[in-house]
């Protein structure tokens, strides 16, 4: 399952992933920098510490969306600015001035959902191959995996075979879990639950289990400290740990392993990744409030927000995005 750079669970079973790469031999690269599983709650926002630009992707992919926070990147500082004053027009839903922490936050869901939607309705049309609006077990698998399952032989000799027998079971499971009249076939509802487990309740198990196979590299059905850190950070034989290590190896102790038997299992890896009464768009909202809020009486004016815009959106300036490789509409 995908991740984004500062933890929050991007659905994408890991044939789709494949598939939307494919060529028709894979590349599975291990991360050799931080990388996170869940959006971990601030215990007290006045204790975070001052963010610099190159620690701003996150809230910019919070407040616009992957793709439009991409677009942002291409643009001047001034061009950044007039649509983030046109942006802030749209979020202050009572027309009063202000920009609430409520406001911010049924924006920053909305997004989310728009993220959802666009995932799903740019990939559907290449799996629904007989166009009766939904999506079988076996379209999916001949569009994902059809050319391994008719070229096994180009396979054999490859780390590949092992990546795609170990996804199609894998996949299979999910789509079966998302499937819930149980006919193998997955309506709209049911794909984006395939796609995106973590925003449906009845998926919760799967996300848990997939994380656990996923660090789990001694197959003992725990994940110890050292499966911990290896999942978020790899560094060369005999380097030294950056210190930040050095704090997730304590919070494994203290936070993560609950009944200190030094290693987490399904209850423990659920806890973590998918917290309990944790509102991620709260949470995000809250921290731009704060961040962005100079008379301190919790609520931003346009001219707070625009003083601090490269917080809430980037710029040739701040960010070094990735090239656009298509045309946005303007927000």
């Amino acid at each position: 399952m995908a991740r984004d750079g500062r933890g929050r669970r991007l659905g994408l079973s890991l044939g789709l992933l494949l598939a939307l790469a494919l060529a028709p031999r894979a590349l599975l690269a291990k991360p050799t920098v931080r990388k996170e599983r869940v959006v971990r709650p601030d215990s007290e926002l006045g204790e975070r510490p001052p963010e610099d630009n190159q620690s701003f992707q996150y809230d910019h992919e919070a407040f616009l969306g992957k793709e439009d926070s991409k677009t942002f990147d291409q643009l001047t500082p001034d061009e950044s600015k007039e649509r983030l004053g046109k942006i802030v027009d749209r979020i202050d839903n009572d027309g009063d001035g202000f920009v609430t922490t409520e406001e911010l936050k049924t924006w920053i869901k909305r997004v989310q959902k728009r993220y959802i939607f666009d995932n799903v309705a740019k990939v559907w049309k290449d799996y629904d191959r007989d166009k009766d609006d939904k999506i079988s077990w076996e379209e999916y698998k001949q569009a994902t995996y059809g050319y391994y399952l008719g070229n096994p032989a180009e396979f054999q000799d490859s780390s590949d075979h092992h990546t795609f027998r170990k996804m199609l079971p894998r996949d299979e499971r999910r789509f079966k879990a998302a499937d819930l009249d149980g006919d193998l076939t997955a309506t709209r509802e049911e794909f984006t639950a395939f796609l995106h487990p973590e925003e449906f309740e009845h998926m919760k198990e799967i996300v848990v289990l997939e994380t656990l196979e996923d660090i789990d590299k001694n197959g003992d059905g725990f994940v110890d400290q050292d499966e911990y850190i290896a999942d978020m950070f790899s560094h060369e034989e005999n380097g030294p740990e950056p210190d930040w290590v050095l704090s997730e190896r304590e919070q494994f102790n203290e936070f993560r392993d609950l009944n200190k038997d030094g290693k987490l299992d399904k209850d423990e890896i659920r806890h973590w990744i998918l917290p309990q009464d944790y509102d991620h768009a709260q949470a995000e909202a809250r921290h731009l409030v704060y961040e962005s809020d100079k008379n301190k009486d919790e609520k931003l004016t346009k001219e707070e927000i625009l003083e601090n815009w490269n917080m809430f959106v980037g710029s040739q300036a701040t960010n070094y995005g990735e090239d656009l490789t298509k045309n946005h509409d303007e927000l």
